[in-house]
């Protein structure tokens, strides 16, 4: 439909037909444009019959308690939610009163680049401000998302590796059986799994000599058969709660916050720094190719894709891979 085929003071927008006049509050048609419905609509819109909808100020607390209000930030993982609602806070700290119908895209590298020296809080900042504007074009106060299309900042991160035998043999040995820490780097090592998952684990899922995960992120569900040096792990600690890994006092879960510092303290005393938490679940990966597991026995285990389980061995899979080249390449020049 074109313009004048519309009614007066009433105007096309991405996501619908909306009422437009001067001094009367912007509302936006609820009925499909030439039917008896929305001309009746539309007539008690002009005899004031129709009660118009609040006005919304136009601005990023606006939009951000809005966002917050919508399925795409009520269907985030907790954890997920809790790191977007920094980034919230922190764009309503500096344009609240802002219109986010202005803003463009130099504006959002300008943002970016203004926290250049902290990277990954100017990458996670713009991935953000990426939904919270394509939410901003779907309310209809702007046509085009002016974040889409902006890079990241590169970073020279290294990739995460899995942790030489000699620092996991450094952690246990300064890591006694009964400990937390001691518990939390088996289950990480042992099952693969993510410390969201471990950490959220409960005596309860242990079931016949294995332990069932529901992953928080993919929401698949996994029964890993527990080794034997996790299973002595498990056999020397207390069990006051419902949950394997406990806050200090019992009471509930060990706290990401609380196991990541306590878990850096033994990392800074071994000198092993270098590798996180994460990291374990490289090792989980790794060792599960070296033991000869095809990818998809492997993705039995972690509950990774294809690509994912790739990734992860990807060092380790090139280690192998180039013995047996060579192997195969000696083997031929003998047999010449």
């Amino acid at each position: 439909m074109t313009k004048r085929e519309l009614p007066k003071h009433v105007y096309k927008q991405k996501n619908g037909l909306y009422f437009q006049r001067r001094g009367w509050p912007s509302q936006k048609f609820q009925n499909e444009f030439g039917t008896p419905d929305f001309w009746k609509e539309y007539s008690d819109i002009l005899n004031g019959k129709e009660k118009p909808k609040r006005v919304v100020l136009r601005n990023f607390t606006a939009l951000i308690d809005n966002y917050r209000k919508s399925p795409r930030y009520r269907l985030l993982k907790p954890r997920t939610a809790l790191d977007y609602d920094k980034y919230l806070n922190f764009f309503s700290s500096i344009m609240s009163g802002s219109n986010p119908a202005s803003m463009k895209r130099k504006d959002v590298i300008r943002l970016r680049d203004s926290n250049a020296d902290k990277l990954y809080f100017a990458n996670y900042s713009l991935r953000v401000l990426r939904v919270l504007m394509e939410h901003c074009v779907d309310l209809g106060w702007r046509e085009t998302n002016p974040a889409r299309g902006v890079p990241e900042l590169k970073t020279d991160r290294k990739d995460r590796v899995p942790w030489p035998q000699g620092f996991l043999d450094a952690y246990r040995a300064n890591c006694p059986l009964g400990t937390r820490e001691r518990l939390v780097m088996e289950l990480c090592v042992g099952t693969g799994q993510r410390i969201g998952d471990v950490l959220e684990m409960r005596w309860s899922d242990i079931q016949d000599g294995a332990v069932f995960v529901r992953q928080n992120k993919t929401n698949k569900e996994l029964l890993v058969p527990i080794l034997p040096e996790l299973q002595v792990t498990l056999d020397a600690a207390s069990r006051h709660s419902v949950f394997i890994l406990t806050n200090e006092r019992g009471t509930n879960r060990w706290s990401y916050r609380g196991a990541s510092q306590a878990v850096r303290n033994v990392r800074s005393k071994i000198g092993a720094l270098t590798y996180d938490i994460h990291s374990w679940r490289y090792n989980a990966a790794c060792e599960l190719l070296e033991a000869g597991c095809a990818d998809d026995l492997i993705a039995a285990v972690t509950g990774q894709s294809p690509a994912m389980v790739s990734h992860y061995t990807k060092k380790v899979r090139q280690k192998i891979r180039a013995v047996q080249a060579q192997k195969m390449r000696t083997e031929q020049k003998q047999n010449v």
